[in-house]
């Protein structure tokens, strides 16, 4: 197991400021790309981890394909050394993000990270398991992702985080932030989802 989490944990030095985006990546796509080099630039991280999940608690596993293969095609669609693939939570065990983040903490707790999610996830994030602790626990940045902004900025989770939102010219000094801290970066115009790159069978369309 050792040995396992080892290889599952993305290469590492103390200090660092790392992304982490977490998905099914059903199938990986350029605005996963595109969202991870905005976050590397806007929030002056040093690396992305892309969490490959066995299966999201609040999707239908129905079409999710093998984790290896999401996990292969995920690392053709990066194509940069700074983001990097990883699939923990299937070595450790996890399924919900903020069991995920209190093991990253113990283990790599000399690491500065920041959860990235869309404004899709933002809006519904009161659903996520522990979402106030998930909070407590890691800096945010939400990505806008236009036409979902209204809805997500006036969701519960939104709404109850308010006060910790920090003005996004503070986004690059984020993962120096304590928790409760989030950014919401705007100016990535991007319309892909892998829901529409997914076949009614569940196949993929071309990515």
């Amino acid at each position: 197991m050792r040995l396992a989490i080892r290889q599952a944990l993305p290469p590492h030095s103390d200090g660092m400021r790392i992304g982490l985006l977490g998905g099914s990546f059903n199938p990986p796509h350029q605005a996963h790309r595109a969202i991870s080099l905005f976050a590397l630039k806007r929030l002056q991280l040093d690396r992305v981890w892309w969490l490959v999940t066995p299966g999201n608690p609040l999707k239908n596993k129905g079409g999710l394909h093998a984790l290896a293969e999401r996990a292969a095609a995920a690392r053709k669609v990066a194509a940069d050394p700074r983001i990097e693939i990883s699939c923990l939570e299937s070595v450790i065990g996890t399924r919900y993000t903020a069991d995920t983040i209190d093991y990253l903490r113990r283990r790599a707790s000399r690491l500065r990270f920041v959860w990235i999610m869309g404004a899709d996830n933002l809006a519904q994030f009161h659903r996520w398991q522990k979402w106030q602790h998930i909070a407590a626990q890691v800096p945010m940045a939400v990505v806008d992702r236009p036409p979902r902004s209204f809805r997500a900025l006036n969701a519960p989770a939104a709404r109850a985080l308010a006060r910790y939102r920090l003005p996004e010219a503070d986004a690059g000094r984020l993962a120096d932030r304590a928790a409760p801290a989030w950014v919401y970066l705007t100016g990535l115009k991007l319309s892909l989802s892998s829901t529409g790159l997914r076949n009614p069978d569940g196949s993929w369309k071309s990515i």
